[in-house]
C-alpha cells in the first residue's frame, strides 16, 4: 500500500469519527431507556436556561472575573492530580472533592459562576484524568452548576447579621461559616441525589444504602464539607490565602485515596472478585469459625469450558467480557456472606459458608445454568454476535465435627473439577476431602488409583477409613437438571487422574 493509499485510508477513518460526532443520532445518549434518556437531559437544559438568564442578570466585575479564574485554576490543579483509580472503583460514584472549590465561588461570587465553574472542571476531568462517556460527563456538570447555583441562592437568603458579604468578626464569623456549611449540604446533596437517582435508574440493582452509609463515604463527606468551608473562609478574608488552601487539598486526598488503594489490591483487576491471596485468606478465617462452631462449609471450584476456544476464535477482549460476565454471573447468584474468588485463568472459587453437601450441589447446578443461560456479545453493535459459554464445579464440604485444611478441601474440589470435565463438561460433580492431606499428598494418593467401569458402586468415602483417599468422584448428571433434582441424579463413577494431567481439560 502506497503511503498516498493510507493517507486517504486516515482521512477517511477522521473524517468517518467527526461524522459520528456531529450526527445526533449516533450519540451514545440515544441508546439509553427513555425514562434514563430524558432524566439525564433534563439537569443539562436546566443549566443551560440558568445561565441564560442569569447572564442577562448578572453584574460583571472584573475583580470577580479575578477571583474565579483563581479559584478555577486551583480547582483544575487539584482535579487534573486525581489518581485515575478514584474514577474506576465500584458503585458509579467518585468524590473527586471538587467541590472544595465550588462552594467559595457559589458564596462569594454571583450565582452564573458557580453555574459556570463545572464546565472547565468536566474538560480537565475528560481530557487528562479519566475518558468517560460524554454524556455522563455533561450531566454531571450540569448537576453540579445547578446544584450549587441553588446553593449560592440559598446563601442569599440568609439576613446580612446572620452571614452577609463579609466574613466580618466574633459571633458574626461563626454564623456566617454556619450558614457555608448549611449551603455546602444544600449543594452537595442535592448534587449528589441526582447522581444517585441516574446510577440507580441505570442500573436498579445498585444498593443505595451500601453507598451512603459506610464509614469511608462519611468520613469523606465530612473532610469535604470541612474543607469547603474552611477554604471559603480563607478566600473570603484574603484571595491571597488560597496559596496554603491547595496544598491542604492535595494532601488529604492523598490520604483519602488511600483506602481505595488497600481495596483495589484485594482484588482481582480483571474481573473485580477477590484475589487468590486474599480469598485464601479470609476462607481460612471462616474455615476456622466453622470448625470452632460445629458448622458446615462448603467450597466450590469453577472452571469455563473451551474457554481457550473462546479466545482463539473471537479474540482476547472478548475472552476478558466472557470472564467478567460469568464473574458478575457468579456474584450475583451467591449469597452477602459467602466469598467469590478468581483462581486464576478461566478457574474461579466459591466458599459457601453454612452450607451442607446437598445445598452446596443445589447452589453449583442453579450456577452452571445461570451461566449456560447467559449471552455475552462480541461488541457494542445492537446486532452484534453473542457468545454462550458453559462451565464446570467441582464440591467438596466439611460437615458438623469434622477438621479439615484449606489445602485439602481444595484438592477434593480440583479432582470432583477434573471428573466433571471427564464426564462430558457442563456438570457438577461431587469429592469428599480426606483429613490432613494436601495437594501434593493427594496427588500421589490418586495416581494410584484403579479405574471402575459405570456398574461399579460409589462407595461412600466418609466410611473409608482417615488414612485413605477417596476413590471415586460422584457426578450429578441428567438430561435436564435442576436445582431441585440434582441431589437426587444419578452417578457415574469416574476415574481420578494424577492432578498434573487436568490441565490438558480445560
Amino acid at each position: 500500500m502506497s503511503q498516498t493509499e493510507r493517507w486517504k485510508m486516515q482521512a477517511s477513518s477522521l473524517t468517518s469519527r467527526l461524522k459520528r460526532r456531529v450526527t445526533v443520532t449516533d450519540w451514545a445518549w440515544w441508546q439509553l431507556p427513555p425514562l434514563l434518556r430524558w432524566y439525564v437531559a433534563t439537569p443539562t437544559l436546566g443549566a443551560i436556561a440558568f445561565i441564560s438568564v442569569a447572564a442577562l442578570h448578572t453584574d460583571w466585575r472584573l475583580d470577580d472575573l479575578v477571583k474565579f479564574l483563581l479559584l478555577a485554576c486551583c480547582g483544575m490543579i487539584s482535579n487534573a492530580s486525581t489518581p485515575r483509580i478514584a474514577y474506576t472503583t465500584s458503585g458509579g460514584l467518585t468524590r473527586d472533592f471538587s467541590s472544595v472549590w465550588v462552594v467559595p465561588i457559589a458564596i462569594l461570587l454571583p450565582p452564573i459562576y458557580a453555574a459556570l465553574v463545572p464546565i472547565p472542571f468536566g474538560l480537565i476531568m475528560q481530557l487528562y484524568v479519566y475518558k468517560g462517556i460524554v454524556y455522563r460527563r455533561v450531566f454531571t456538570a450540569a448537576a453540579t452548576g445547578l446544584s450549587y447555583a441553588a446553593a449560592s441562592l440559598a446563601f442569599r437568603c440568609f439576613p446580612p447579621s446572620f452571614a452577609g458579604g463579609a466574613v466580618g468578626v466574633g459571633l458574626h464569623a461563626f454564623t456566617w461559616c454556619l450558614a457555608v456549611a448549611i449551603c455546602e449540604i444544600i449543594g452537595g446533596r442535592l448534587h449528589h441525589f441526582l447522581i444517585l437517582a441516574a446510577v440507580k435508574l441505570s442500573d436498579p440493582k445498585v444498593r443505595i444504602r451500601h453507598i451512603e452509609w459506610n464509614w469511608e463515604a462519611l468520613q469523606g463527606l465530612f473532610v469535604e464539607i470541612d474543607l469547603a468551608v474552611l477554604i471559603t473562609l480563607a478566600v473570603g478574608l484574603s484571595s491571597a490565602l488560597v496559596v496554603l488552601a491547595l496544598p491542604t487539598v492535595l494532601l488529604v486526598r492523598r490520604f483519602l485515596v488511600h483506602p481505595l488503594l488497600i481495596a483495589q489490591s484485594r482484588v482481582d483487576s480483571k474481573t473485580g472478585l477477590l484475589n487468590v491471596s486474599t480469598w485464601e485468606k479470609e476462607v481460612e478465617a471462616e474455615l476456622s469459625r466453622a470448625i470452632r462452631a460445629r458448622q458446615p462449609l462448603a467450597v466450590a471450584l469453577v472452571d469455563i469450558d473451551h474457554f481457550k476456544t473462546v479466545n482463539d476464535t473471537y479474540g482476547h477482549l472478548v475472552g476478558d467480557k466472557v470472564l467478567k460476565a460469568v464473574a458478575e454471573a457468579l456474584t450475583s447468584q451467591s449469597r452477602d456472606y459467602d466469598r467469590v474468588g478468581r483462581f486464576g485463568g478461566e478457574e474461579f472459587v466459591l466458599l459457601l459458608a453454612q452450607t451442607t453437601e446437598a445445598d452446596a450441589c443445589k447452589i453449583a447446578e442453579r450456577l452452571r445454568g445461570h451461566v449456560e443461560a447467559l449471552t455475552v456479545p462480541v461488541d457494542d453493535r445492537p446486532d452484534a454476535p453473542v457468545v454462550q459459554v458453559t462451565i464446570s464445579i467441582g464440591v467438596t464440604d466439611v460437615a458438623k465435627g469434622e477438621k479439615h485444611e484449606l489445602t485439602d478441601l481444595l484438592a477434593a474440589a480440583d479432582s470432583a473439577l477434573y471428573c466433571a470435565k471427564q464426564a462430558g463438561r457442563n456438570r457438577v460433580a461431587v469429592a469428599t476431602p480426606q483429613r490432613n492431606m494436601g495437594l501434593d499428598s493427594f496427588n500421589a494418593h490418586v495416581a494410584s488409583h484403579h479405574v471402575l467401569d459405570d456398574q461399579s458402586p460409589v462407595p461412600d468415602a466418609r466410611s473409608a477409613p482417615a488414612t485413605q483417599s477417596p476413590r471415586v468422584v460422584q457426578v450429578h448428571v441428567q438430561a435436564n437438571p435442576t436445582s431441585l433434582s440434582l441431589c437426587q441424579n444419578r452417578s457415574l463413577s469416574v476415574p481420578i487422574k494424577p492432578q498434573h494431567e487436568s490441565n490438558s481439560l480445560k
